[in-house]
């Protein structure tokens, strides 16, 4: 079962991506969705924010208020590296429970793991390959402006807070870039797909 790691950059069309390869008939499985999962209301996970960060980060119907949480540990790398402790483990256990799930059910399976903190967190796992989806940190700032209705300001600060791009494209494999149309994006994910067998034994080639 290859097992293939999708990172990017905020608003770098990581989705676009993971989409298409789930078209192909990819298993993707979704690091942001295994955050929220694990963060349930009543979860231990959750328990341990309140218990860092305060109970005014937990919601009125036990639900985690994001947005007083990101305000909590933005900009504070301590505070970043607490929280990072407290979600990761649960997050790599959870993924690594719905890896195993899809080797037992469909051993052919290509799973792709969609992960924004590859670099941060994940990047010495086991993986067959690494695809990154890039564009520069000007598109995507415009994309965060014109389509999530950030200010400037806010939209450099989220892509500033994140790895750099050159720490992206240092551990990549194969470079999606995003910066063209929807078509051009999806022809470069075929294309990739095509190739995945070629690719995944040139890095196994090269490790």
């Amino acid at each position: 079962m290859p097992l293939v790691a999708l990172t990017g950059g905020i608003a770098s069309g990581k989705s676009t991506i993971a989409r298409r390869l789930a078209h192909h008939g990819a298993v993707v499985v979704d690091a942001d969705e295994i955050v929220r999962e694990v963060q349930h209301p009543g979860s231990p996970v959750l328990d341990e924010i309140a218990t860092a960060f305060g109970a005014d980060v937990i919601r009125s119907d036990g639900s985690l208020d994001r947005a007083a949480l990101g305000a909590r540990v933005f900009g504070d790398d301590a505070a970043v590296e607490r929280l990072n402790a407290i979600v990761h483990p649960a997050v790599r256990a959870e993924s690594g429970r719905r890896f195993a799930e899809t080797l037992a059910s469909a051993p052919d399976a290509v799973v792709v793991y969609d992960v924004p903190l590859l670099v941060e967190a994940r990047v010495d796992d086991p993986w067959d390959l690494v695809v990154v989806a890039h564009a520069p940190a000007d598109v995507r700032r415009e994309r965060l402006v014109s389509l999530r209705g950030m200010s400037e300001r806010e939209a450099a600060a989220r892509i500033d807070a994140q790895v750099s791009d050159e720490a992206r494209l240092q551990v990549a494999d194969v470079v999606i870039n995003t910066t063209g149309s929807l078509a051009d994006t999806e022809r470069q994910v075929d294309r990739m797909w095509d190739s995945l067998p070629e690719h995944i034994a040139h890095r196994r080639a090269a490790d």
